[in-house]
């Protein structure tokens, strides 16, 4: 006792002295019920001695090679010191030596097991400390009882019992159990179901190697029917790793995937909007982008629907709302103004797509205005976009997704009187190229949908600054090829008719190319 009085003396004096310097908060000692034993704090020992000196009686370590780092002290070396103490014992057996009481069920566990979670490990600490009479005790009483060579029988060892609460309602007996499991075994098969349940689980129980094995496979099995549940877990337990990858894989599959499925209903707004203010967004045009955002807000407002509607029965729906102010400036259309404001409508150049919008009375008046005067205004002057500056943010963009049985696949577009070709190419099993080039109208197939009520420039040259991007997902990661942005002019003649390639090696399939192009003035 004199030597901790003293340590207590010093640890006193040396906190006097600190108060000249930088304030720290007051630590405190911990009481736990009449014994005054110590309780495991959250902060390993928080400078409190007296819980120090207790703990090192117990578990029989010595108080000075302690006193020298308190801190290094942790739950590994208790789990070391007791399981060294218990074989040095010989009380090693294969029977449970802990009772966990949990979800109305009794788990019989095994201590040098239970310190990989850090919620147990701290109950049980605890649990051992405060019990009057631990397994160690009982065995020195056994052994002055009965002189060596007389014990037949070992005496068993003493059951710990501790017990938890668990309120989240994601966490099941199923869950839990295969969580539990997994401090036995490093490979415990889960499943899409059960997956969150283990997640919550292992959240609760401090178990890092489970929790990150979960997330690991939640980010490998994203899908249309699991991108919500995923996302708002990781939101849910602040996994930024996840949450992340739940955006990525939307970007490239909002519109070719999640769009054409039920489950596009149940993708959250905030996290729409992430994905809408994307420069990385893939789409194959700015219309298929309005046409899925558009079939998104018609499955909020009609939740009873269960399958995806044509395109015809979302336009009709929406023309049936009063004609006096547009959709977007009503209740509900206000609250979702954010998301429509990520769109760049001045992508939409057809004629056709865009009277479309005006009699579905969707946007406010003044945006198809702008839309339309800069439309006349870029095709008085050649094609020059003289409104549009920046290409990451501002720039048409259209997209070819490049799937594993193609060899070749391109798409025609007009802008302008201009006609281009995007296109890829696949020239051996991991090797691929992406480029654009323009054509001549007279190129093209008629009748065609890119030529039909189409202007046609007569310019031999176009300046374009674009860029091309290709991305791919490998092993759960996506690989992402570019060029720089890059200022040409296209002719008719090659090599002026073809832009810059962008050749890639991935082994990953399907591709998602997107091609970013504005026409500056010239």
């Amino acid at each position: 006792m004199k030597m901790l009085n003293s340590v207590s003396g010093s640890f006193r004096k040396k906190a006097g002295d600190s108060r000249s310097g930088e304030r720290k908060t007051r630590l405190e000692r911990r009481i736990v019920g009449a014994t005054n034993r110590w309780r495991f704090p959250q902060d390993h020992f928080c400078g409190d001695l007296l819980a120090l000196s207790q703990m090192c009686n117990t578990l029989n370590v010595d108080l000075d090679e302690a006193l020298k780092n308190p801190d290094r002290l942790c739950i590994s070396k208790f789990q070391k010191l007791f399981s060294e103490n218990i074989m040095n014992s010989g009380t090693q057996s294969g029977e449970a030596d802990v009772i966990l009481e949990c979800l109305g069920f009794k788990w019989e566990l095994h201590h040098p097991q239970i310190f990989q979670s850090g919620t147990l490990a701290k109950l049980y600490l605890t649990a051992l400390i405060q019990n009057t009479k631990s397994s160690q005790r009982e065995l020195d009483k056994v052994q002055k009882a009965h002189p060596s060579g007389r014990i037949k029988k070992r005496s068993p060892v003493k059951k710990i019992i501790i017990s938890m609460r668990i309120n989240d309602p994601a966490v099941t007996r199923v869950a839990f159990a295969l969580a539990l499991k997994n401090l036995y075994m490093k490979e415990v098969e889960m499943t899409v179901d059960n997956v969150l349940g283990v997640l919550a689980s292992a959240h609760i129980l401090q178990f890092n190697r489970l929790f990150q094995k979960c997330v690991n496979m939640m980010m490998n099995r994203l899908a249309p029917s699991t991108i919500k549940n995923f996302y708002l877990a990781g939101c849910k337990y602040n996994e930024e790793q996840l949450t992340l990858a739940c955006e990525k894989w939307l970007e490239m599959n909002l519109v070719p995937l999640v769009g054409t499925q039920i489950h596009l209903r149940q993708i959250p707004e905030p996290l729409l909007y992430k994905v809408l203010k994307s420069p990385r967004l893939f789409t194959f045009s700015e219309f298929h982008l309005l046409k899925t955002l558009l079939m998104w807000v018609y499955l909020q407002m009609n939740c009873k629907v269960q399958m995806i509607p044509i395109h015809e029965t979302i336009l009709a729906f929406f023309n049936s709302f009063p004609k006096k102010c547009c959709f977007l400036e009503q209740d509900p259309g206000q609250n979702w103004m954010p998301l429509f404001l990520c769109l760049r409508l001045h992508g939409i150049t057809s004629g056709k797509d865009l009277e479309e919008l005006k009699h579905i009375n969707f946007f406010p008046e003044s945006w198809l205005v702008r839309v339309t005067a800069n439309h006349y205004h870029a095709l008085e002057n050649g094609g020059n976009m003289v409104h549009l500056k920046d290409l990451s943010t501002q720039a048409m963009r259209f997209g070819l997704l490049f799937r594993q049985e193609y060899t070749t696949y391109s798409e025609r577009i007009s802008i302008y009187g201009y006609f281009f070709e995007i296109k890829g190419i696949k020239h051996d099993p991991t090797s691929y190229s992406f480029s654009m080039q323009r054509i001549k109208h007279t190129d093209l197939e008629c009748p065609s949908p890119v030529c039909e009520h189409s202007t046609i420039s007569l310019r031999s040259e176009r300046l374009v600054k674009y860029e091309i991007q290709a991305q791919a997902l490998v092993d759960g990661r996506w690989q992402e090829f570019r060029t720089n942005q890059i200022m040409q002019k296209f002719g008719f003649i090659k090599p002026g008719c073809k832009s810059h390639a962008l050749k890639i090696q991935t082994v990953g399939i399907p591709i998602y190319a997107s091609f970013a192009f504005i026409f500056p003035a010239s």
